[in-house]
């Protein structure tokens, strides 16, 4: 059976623009989902980021959680037939506060994988308060607790397969211990970037005040150099055939621009097709 993959729906956040696109709409809100990832099809089920905590957790940061009964992690697992016991690994894009909020309702027997580095970025204090102290805490727990954390070594190691058709890179960009997951669909690589990309068409499709012919924009929330977020959107760009942020919906790309984009999974149907950007010679 082909590796696929299937959106899960946390629940949406209000915040700043700008948060998501740099310089877009100073002081004007934008309310965005929070989406998951379950890969199907392969040795076991797989979880890709677990969303936030609770809607109040978000307040710390000046954003408005939107989650509801129909968007608790274990509602969201239902759908597909599955109870979060199933779950053989829990990867994470990253740590930040959205991302990595109900780790601890997973059994311990579920490994939780994520890149070294990001872990110990958590407790640098570099993007505080992003790293929320109970969820960190609960990462020790597993630490110390046989199987319960997997460790990757990506920047070393390079890339690293963790079952057949699912692979975890560095992902150079957002945070300096973010991992891209990609996932070879039969129509394609797919790639997870966690918040390398907020905005599809406001970094990439149209980038907010670029000028540069196929320069993406960047985000408003980066932990690296604005070279190095540059330098992983078009990493993932060039290497994918589709697209999954957290924050936007996935995209089709065809010869490094997007021509569509899609729903509910990867694959599948196209909800929205985007013409090339043409070229007008002199």
């Amino acid at each position: 059976m082909a590796l696929e993959i299937k959106i899960l729906d946390y629940g949406d956040i209000e915040l700043e623009s700008s948060f998501l696109v740099l310089g877009r709409d100073c002081g004007r809100t934008r309310r965005v989902p929070t989406l998951g990832f379950l890969i199907l099809g392969g040795t076991w089920p797989i979880v890709v980021d677990t969303g936030y905590r609770s809607n109040q957790i978000m307040e710390t940061l000046g954003m408005r959680g939107l989650q509801s009964h129909e968007t608790m992690i274990e509602n969201q697992l239902k759908k597909h037939g599955l109870k979060l016991g199933d779950i053989r690994y829990v990867l994470h894009t990253h740590l930040h506060i959205d991302h990595a909020g109900k780790d601890d309702l997973f059994p311990m027997n579920t490994a939780v994988v994520l890149n070294r580095r990001e872990l110990e970025y958590s407790v640098s204090g570099l993007m505080h308060p992003q790293y929320p102290a109970v969820d960190i805490k609960h990462l020790v727990d597993r630490l110390h607790t046989k199987g319960a954390l997997r460790f990757l070594d990506l920047e070393i190691s390079g890339p690293t397969e963790l079952m057949p058709g699912v692979i975890c890179e560095a992902a150079g960009g957002h945070t300096e211990g973010s991992m891209n997951v990609i996932v070879k669909t039969a129509e394609g690589v797919a790639t997870i970037c966690g918040d390398v990309l907020y905005d599809i068409n406001d970094q990439l499709v149209e980038p907010f005040h670029e000028i540069s012919d196929m320069e993406p924009r960047v985000t408003g929330n980066h932990g690296t150099t604005k070279r190095q977020e540059k330098a992983a959107i078009k990493k993932v760009v060039a290497s994918s055939r589709f697209v999954l942020p957290v924050h936007d919906r996935p995209a089709l790309i065809e010869a490094g621009q997007v021509v569509g984009r899609l729903q509910d999974a990867v694959p599948g149907p196209i909800v929205q097709s985007l013409p090339k950007r043409q070229w007008f010679p002199a």
